[in-house]
């Protein structure tokens, strides 16, 4: 009889043990579902207490266009400054070039000058060889003048043609093959690189 009791008290401890057991998991699992709890709690409070960002206040349609407007005030005053140091510039190497293009023409003449010295201070008194003296300074006087461009216009003989020809007498009765062509050069006209800079003065026949 006292085994029968013995064997009946053993389970009943093992009963109390696995209920034990149940109650320690039971009461661990709520303790983190309690501490889960918090923690998102406090999350939400921090959440709560973090100022959100302020927005952007839109422009004034008004002020937008005045930046606009001085914005592209300032692109037109810069402008306007660059085309008036274009011109300066322009005007500034346009007088250099002038400038530098007489100095070459007097630099060429230069030498014609000399011989006209040394031709004034030559004594001798015979005449042909100051008439050849003369012509050398002429020739080379001319052939200077082509050398930087300058040419005599073709005259006597030619069709009048305003273009290069200035009449300043009309001769009449002229044959007919002369008429409406130059008969005389009163005085010589040139050209410059092909641009002419005085027009011969003529007679045409009529």
């Amino acid at each position: 009889m006292t085994e029968k009791i013995k064997d009946t008290k053993k389970p009943l401890s093992q009963d109390n043990e696995v209920s034990e057991d149940n109650y320690t998991q039971t009461e661990q699992a709520s303790e983190k579902e309690t501490m889960s709890d918090d923690t998102n709690e406090n999350q939400t409070s921090v959440d709560e207490q973090t100022p959100a960002e302020p927005a952007e206040p839109e422009k004034d349609p008004l002020e937008e266009a005045q930046e606009q407007i001085a914005s592209l005030k300032d692109k037109l005053l810069r402008t306007i400054a660059e085309f008036e140091n274009y011109k300066k510039r322009t005007i500034k190497e346009k007088m250099e070039l002038i400038q530098n293009g007489g100095a070459k023409t007097v630099s060429a003449l230069l030498p014609i000058l000399d011989d006209f010295e040394r031709a004034v201070a030559d004594k001798s008194e015979d005449p042909k060889a100051i008439k050849e003296g003369t012509q050398m300074i002429f020739n080379k006087f001319v052939k200077t003048l082509e050398s930087i461009g300058v040419k005599q216009i073709d005259a006597v003989g030619e069709d009048f043609n305003t273009d290069f020809h200035e009449a300043v007498a009309m001769v009449p009765g002229a044959e007919d093959d002369k008429k409406g062509k130059v008969i005389d050069c009163v005085q010589t006209g040139y050209t410059m690189n092909d641009k002419v800079i005085r027009h011969a003065k003529v007679a045409v026949g009529q």
